[in-house]
């Protein structure tokens, strides 16, 4: 399972100063259902990430996430930086999982393009060579994503 695969790997995110959050419209009864039952019984077991249950949809209303019509949530994902900034978004259909190993790749990219203000390439990893901004074109874009852009009156 998706959830049990972060929880797995949750040093791992702690190493990097990440935490995850699981979130979901279920009540904290089925969260500690599926906590108390075993693994290998379909159940998630010992969970290393914490569980939040807002059957009200009210986050997942607020996130994008709501299926309204079922009263579930798509499967959401969301990186957060330190300041708060909404880095990453991902949101796919029930049936698809998201991956962890692509979950991390993005938090050190992230990270790396705040430290570093390179811009990280699909595919990059730590290590791998990054891209300067450095031109006519871009010379004045900043790579800050903590400034809010704004599209003002833009005609179609």
């Amino acid at each position: 399972m998706e959830i049990i695969a972060f929880s797995d790997r949750a040093e791992e995110f702690t190493k990097l100063n990440c935490q995850v959050i699981g979130a979901s419209v279920d009540s904290e009864f089925c969260h500690l259902a599926w906590i108390n039952t075993p693994k290998k019984q379909g159940g998630l077991g010992v969970m290393n990430i914490p569980l939040v249950s807002y059957p009200k949809c009210t986050i997942v209303q607020d996130y994008g996430v709501l299926k309204a019509d079922e009263g579930i949530s798509f499967r959401g994902l969301f990186i957060i930086d330190d300041k708060g900034v909404l880095c990453q978004i991902i949101m796919n259909e029930l049936p698809v999982g998201r991956s962890v190993d692509e979950t991390v790749r993005l938090v050190q990219a992230f990270q790396f393009t705040d430290k570093h203000g390179k811009v990280c390439s699909a595919g990059w990893k730590p290590g791998s060579d990054t891209i300067s901004l450095i031109s006519r074109r871009t010379k004045n874009v900043s790579l800050s994503r903590s400034e809010h852009w704004s599209c003002g009156n833009v005609q179609p």
